[in-house]
């Protein structure tokens, strides 16, 4: 039995997609446990770029089946789209291979026009989100008045449900947001059609990713966003709607967490976010822009400048501990090439009072937060192409070796690169 779980362990876009691309050639099957078609995963393969919403990066492998499990949720427009590129890219997607839960929710298009709305009319509060109608699919599903894939392929189920929920959707997008309401018949007809293209992937994923833990198989879990995100132990209200933790795989997936064996963070060198919500060791200076620059921080899903800053072990003990970290792949080191000085907070200092563990009140407190930074000598070496951590120069090595000590895990790979192989590995997840 061997399954492990990769996260991302800060904010997102900390490069998870060609970690997973990379395991998911050890793997038997790729699991995407939750998030929607927020999330992105940008894959290098043989110089071209593929960009994945929802369909688990093991997609690009011949060996793995991938699952979207029971808490994603699915834009079934978005998905179509995704699986015709996949397709037009080369790669073979067909239902052995790919499936999608019954039980996972669907965003309607009313969830769209809430989501981008209520930004706009809650402009002084609002969550900086994709608009991709997320939150308000998590927060049908929570008020049980969701609609699941399942029910995209029982027309009679469908039109009974719909008829009462766009009932009550209609009432709040007309009496709050002052806009039209949607047509039942019309919503109805799009999510039936929509439902005919996807119903050959449809089924109980729960016994299929279950069989295959039972039976010793690679499962390798696929998270979306980072544990900094999760809807209870990240930076509330400026989360994502879904846990991003390890507990959430097997809850999603439909197995015993005691099948996870490992569980995997994903670190990048620097720190990044998007949207609102704290990001205490920002940098809104030149230093930031040439972060952004060098690391080709922008959205994958919208294209959005991702804010930059230094790295923040802070955040990085506090994410290891909460999800349970048995190891950590450090992403992008050589994107800090050539900056003479780089710092990491190691505390934050608010009205004369040191924190070093993440305090709760770190959203009011945002303003007020000023990173303890501890320094390091920068290094002007290229540090692609090396094979171990003994080639590359010691200011890069110290940096690395000190993270190590700090988070107290073991360092099972470094990435030095977007293409598939650049980067140095020192055990598969999967054997330890």
């Amino acid at each position: 039995m061997s399954s492990v779980v990769i996260l991302g362990a800060q904010w997102g876009d900390e490069g998870k997609g060609k970690i997973v691309d990379h395991y998911a050639g050890h793997a038997d099957m790729v699991v995407r446990y939750q998030g929607g078609a927020n999330a992105g995963h940008t894959l290098v393969i043989e110089g071209k770029k593929i960009v994945m919403h929802l369909v688990p990066a093991g997609i690009t492998r011949e060996r793995p089946t991938c699952v979207l499990a029971d808490n994603v949720v699915i834009e079934p427009n978005i998905l179509i789209k995704e699986i015709q590129t996949i397709k037009d890219a080369g790669y073979k997607i067909s239902p052995e291979r790919f499936r999608i839960s019954e039980k996972a929710h669907v965003t309607m298009p009313y969830h769209l026009m809430i989501d981008q709305l209520r930004e706009i009319k809650q402009a002084r509060a609002k969550i900086g989100t994709t608009g991709r109608g997320i939150g308000p699919t998590y927060e049908d599903k929570v008020a049980r008045r969701g609609i699941r894939m399942g029910d995209l392929i029982r027309p009679s189920i469908l039109k009974e449900r719909l008829s009462l929920i766009l009932e009550d959707r209609n009432y709040y997008i007309t009496n709050y947001l002052e806009e039209k309401p949607f047509d039942i018949k019309k919503v109805l007809e799009e999510a039936l059609e929509l439902g005919d293209v996807l119903a050959p992937y449809i089924t109980d994923t729960s016994k299929i990713v279950y069989d295959a833990c039972k039976s010793g198989k690679n499962v390798l879990f696929e998270g979306a966003q980072g544990v900094m995100l999760d809807v209870d132990g990240g930076t509330y209200p400026y989360v994502t709607s879904s846990n991003t933790t390890p507990g959430a795989a097997a809850m999603s997936a439909g197995v015993s967490p005691l099948f996870i064996k490992n569980v995997v963070g994903v670190v990048k060198a620097y720190s990044t976010r998007v949207g609102e919500g704290p990001l205490p060791t920002e940098l809104t200076d030149e230093v930031g822009d040439m972060l952004r620059f060098q690391g080709g921080e922008y959205g994958a899903t919208t294209g959005r400048p991702r804010r930059c800053g230094w790295l923040d072990m802070v955040c990085l003990k506090y994410t290891t501990r909460y999800a349970g970290l048995t190891s950590f792949i450090l992403t992008k080191l050589d994107v800090l090439t050539g900056f003479p000085e780089i710092k990491v907070a190691v505390a934050y200092e608010v009205n004369g009072k040191r924190y070093d563990d993440l305090p709760y009140d770190i959203v009011s407190l945002s303003g007020d937060v000023k990173p303890v930074y501890k320094s390091f000598p920068g290094w002007t070496e290229d540090l692609k192409g090396a094979s171990n951590i003994d080639q590359l120069p010691k200011n890069a090595r110290d940096y690395v070796e000190w993270i190590k000590a700090e988070l107290g895990v073991p360092m099972v790979m470094m990435s030095l690169g977007a293409q598939r192989g650049e980067g140095i590995e020192s055990q598969n997840p999967f054997e330890a």
